[in-house]
């Protein structure tokens, strides 16, 4: 068996050995140049921050010490406009996290087999969210052991890369009455604690991937429907204007949306919302210098896109809020490996700048409303830094993905139209993803007198590459910037706020001590990537030059002068 220090070890490699920290390019490498153009004046629609949904398995991480950090840090993006899922908040057991696994003992039975109800865990989960400005995306599951048709072997045993996952938590009730009582006895109880008005603003689904049963769902589909409409029943009795949806199934390119549609059609089920869910794959490409990470961006298209052609082909829910209920570069944030080292460095801030306004296009394209795009990224409590799992924070320190959602944070008010002769377009990332050239793309939104531009450089393969020497020209600037502009450009690259990259100059620590942590969480910090700079605005237009590295993303902020 590895031992602990084996693992750390062997997680350090992985998260080193296969990229995740693009190095910059070399000095022969010239830059290419960019041309984006952006007019104020050409309004867009208001801005819609998809980027306000996290999640993850574990949900005792929430009320551990990293946990409260980061869910304060996302909190404060945007204060009771974000949202957590979390799997296994009806899960039996004393609350003790493992990899996938989490639990809060709310249902046992007594020697009569009665219900007997314990709110104290979960309620500790939903006080540290709203706390921090965070509000419940309510998963009604898992199975309670009492309640479980097959009870034993009732916790997994999972293991990145082996275990088995679907055990006795994954199945059926024995009682649909019992379920249907014990949601409504839940959202009754959480009325109570935090009000009724704050239960409404929730999101309340049932189970995860019900469509995999190999993993999370260990009835029939039919068996599944039931459960949902308990679940729904059981949220309403409770809260009639309570906001109800799902299923949250994986996008797997099968019918089961269809089906699921059809059926809440039928039963007369409440349905507020449509989720599902859709993941990139990326792959491990060996080569002579080690070999590196390509990702599959088309993939994660793809997905999505199949939901939203199942959804936009019904009539009836073709105008419904759509939230992806994960949204990642893969499946597996509890798994390690060499085609996850993407993780820790910019390959993952730059592939998430560049996906969300793909996901945006893709259902604007097909006429649906999408309300929400979630990342399945949270943190690992007491893990080693920078081990490689997919997440927001390592020990406390924030990666630089979490940057860019910083920076989608600063995009408000209303979307103003931004080209770039070097953005893809949705199609072709489908078709090919982003093998050949880089895609250097941007969006743009105005907010009164603030106006801000969002650019970033990705590429699918994990690959040193040329600058982008990016040419901005901004059109369309209202009457208050007659006198100038002031420029504030924040960055997120190999050089700036990035924590990771800081780690691995330190020579990879095991344990930083208290003046190499000060500097990670330095690092770490969103920081601007040139001094506050002013320009000339001469009929309402004016002109930047900067350059982007590959794997780079910049938001440049414009204020009067």
């Amino acid at each position: 068996m590895m031992t602990r220090l084996g693992r750390l070890l062997l997680a350090t490699f992985l998260a080193t050995s296969a990229g995740g920290a693009a190095t910059p390019a070399s000095a022969q490498d010239a830059p290419f140049p960019v041309e984006i153009t952006v007019d104020a004046s050409r309004d867009e629609g208001p801005v819609r921050q998809v980027w306000r949904f996290f999640g993850a398995d574990e949900p005792n991480y929430a009320t551990m010490k990293d946990g409260r950090t980061t869910l304060a840090t996302l909190g404060q993006l945007a204060p009771d406009q974000v949202y957590f899922r979390a799997h296994n908040l009806l899960t039996t057991g004393d609350g003790t996290p493992a990899l996938k696994w989490g639990s809060t003992n709310v249902y046992t039975e007594d020697a009569q087999g009665r219900p007997v109800y314990d709110w104290t865990i979960v309620d500790r989960i939903f006080d540290t969210y709203r706390a921090r400005g965070v509000k419940p995306y309510v998963e009604l599951g898992f199975m309670p052991e009492a309640l479980s048709t097959h009870p034993q072997p009732y916790q997994h045993d999972f293991r990145p890369g082996s275990g088995n996952l679907r055990t006795g938590w994954a199945y059926p009730p024995t009682s649909y009455a019992k379920w249907e009582e014990l949601i409504f006895q839940w959202v009754r109880h959480c009325i109570a604690r935090y009000g009724r008005a704050e239960v409404a603003s929730w999101y309340f689904e049932t189970w995860n991937e019900a469509n995999l049963p190999q993993y999370y769902w260990g009835g029939t589909a039919e068996e599944f429907f039931l459960l949902h409409d308990a679940a729904v029943r059981g949220v309403r009795r409770a809260l009639p204007d309570a906001r109800v949806g799902g299923p949250d199934i994986a996008g797997a390119g099968d019918d089961f949306m269809t089906r699921f549609l059809d059926h809440v059609k039928r039963a007369g089920t409440p349905t507020d919302f449509l989720s599902f869910h859709a993941k990139g794959q990326p792959s491990f490409v060996p080569g002579p210098a080690g070999g590196h990470v390509r990702m599959g961006i088309d993939k994660h298209l793809k997905a999505a896109d199949h939901e939203f052609a199942l959804i936009g082909a019904d009539p009836v829910f073709k105008s419904r809020p759509i939230v992806i209920g994960e949204s990642d570069p893969e499946g597996c944030a509890a798994c390690q490996g060499p085609a996850n080292a993407y993780r820790n460095g910019t390959m993952y801030s730059s592939y998430t700048a560049a996906i969300f306004p793909r996901l945006q296009a893709l259902a604007a394209r097909r006429q649906l409303n999408l309300e929400g795009v979630l990342s399945w990224a949270f943190e690992y409590e007491d893990q080693p830094y920078f081990a490689g799992f997919r997440q927001l924070t390592s020990a406390g320190i924030d990666l630089p993905v979490m940057n860019v959602f910083k920076m989608f944070a600063m995009m408000k008010g209303r979307v103003v139209t931004s080209r770039s002769d070097h953005q893809l377009t949705v199609e072709r990332m489908m078709a090919d993803g982003v093998r050949a050239t880089p895609d250097v793309g941007s969006v743009a939104s105005a907010d009164g007198k603030r106006l801000a531009i969002l650019v970033w450089h990705y590429h699918d393969d994990d690959l040193p590459g040329p600058d982008a020497d990016v040419h901005l020209q901004v059109g369309g600037l209202p009457a208050a910037f007659r006198r100038g502009a002031t420029v504030v450009q924040y960055r997120v690259d190999h050089d700036h706020s990035n924590s990771y990259t800081a780690w691995l100059a330190m020579g990879s620590p095991i344990a930083p001590d208290d003046q190499q942590r000060a500097a990670l969480l330095k690092a770490a910090t969103l920081a601007g990537g040139a001094p506050q700079q002013t320009v000339q605005v001469a009929k309402n237009r004016a002109e930047l030059r900067f350059r982007l590295p590959r794997q780079g993303v910049s938001l440049l902020v414009l204020t009067p002068g």
